[in-house]
């Protein structure tokens, strides 16, 4: 058999190893991100709530009062607009965590087998694993920022409705082309410095987490390679990530969401750096940790059906476990 005929035999993933990994991993990212979304939705409100930029510059006049806290914010949203819209969004945020997940996996585990290397015990050291989980978030999120903002903006359609305010968009695809005439191609990227920076922070958090986690059982107990052990590492890294990133998501929440002029420009803050210290200052420093609780809620089970489903279906297809 002529090594052509040899490669063409062998199974799909080891053909292609870094595609169908990506692929598995997109699909993971898709069922945990239906999953959980409602939670998603209403951190996002949460996070605008009470911003204090927008009634600085007189745009939050006539509004109804905000809602305050988590589950008053969910039951709002469904009494007012319905059981649905707790997934208005739900299309880009798919969109984006096929981009995301897909490339922040392959890029971890590129980066954590080939160019930082394991030890001789097949062990990661803590430190690698914290410069590839925030390398290998920052460049997924890089890729996938243009999904991101689409589906913030798509999940506030709701509330200004409520407000009184004409619908922005019809649909993913609308909101893609209108972003684009407004603000160009650079427009797609508006709010990628926070939104790059949450991501090495959360990844930090999750894959670093989940990857030390994991090892550091299979190394050091009786525990196995199985879903018990899994189960364990993923929900550490739901706690870790929800505390490192939610202060970036936000920064990076409300520089998404907030006006623009024609030049593309945000309205309310020049930069990342700007809109943070003006929340501290207006609203105190746990103001950074608006949204917290569905946060974490919602990355505790979100990190489980992940990591969950994609050591299954890894194992299913004949991949190596992560």
């Amino acid at each position: 058999m002529s090594p052509a005929e040899e490669e063409k035999s062998l199974p799909l993933p080891e053909r292609w190893p870094r595609a169908s990994k990506f692929a598995l991993s997109a699909c993971a990212a898709a069922v945990a991100e239906l999953v959980t979304f409602p939670l998603d939705l209403t951190k996002t409100r949460l996070q605008v709530q009470g911003e204090a930029a927008v009634h600085r510059n007189g745009a939050a006049g006539g509004q109804a009062v905000p809602y305050r806290g988590m589950l008053r914010t969910a039951a709002g949203i469904v009494r007012e607009e319905g059981l649905g819209k707790l997934w208005q969004g739900a299309t880009p945020a798919v969109y984006r965590h096929i981009v995301y997940s897909g490339v922040r996996m392959v890029a971890y585990e590129h980066l954590r087998d080939s160019v930082l290397g394991r030890s001789e015990d097949e062990s990661f050291p803590f430190w690698k694993a914290v410069v590839g989980g925030m390398s290998a978030g920052a460049i997924g999120q890089f890729f996938a920022s243009p999904t991101d903002l689409v589906k913030v903006q798509m999940q506030m359609e709701g509330k200004r409705k409520l407000e009184g305010k004409p619908s922005r968009f019809r649909g993913v695809h609308h909101a893609f082309m209108k972003i684009l005439s407004e603000g160009g191609i650079r427009g797609l990227w508006a709010g990628w410095v926070p939104n790059v920076q949450r991501a090495a922070l959360v990844n930090m958090g999750d894959l670093t987490t989940y990857d030390s986690v994991k090892h550091f059982l299979l190394l050091n107990t009786p525990l196995v390679d199985n879903s018990v052990t899994h189960s364990i590492a993923s929900c550490c890294s739901g706690l870790v990530a929800a505390v490192l990133g939610t202060p970036a998501d936000v920064v990076k929440t409300r520089i998404m969401n907030q006006p623009r002029d024609k030049q593309g420009r945000g309205l309310l803050y020049k930069s990342s750096t700007d809109c943070l210290i003006q929340t501290v200052q207006g609203e105190g420093f746990m103001s950074l940790y608006k949204g917290f609780i569905p946060t974490w809620m919602r990355m505790a089970p979100w990190s489980l059906v992940f990591w969950l489903t994609y050591e299954q279906i890894r194992r299913i297809c004949g991949v190596n476990s992560f």
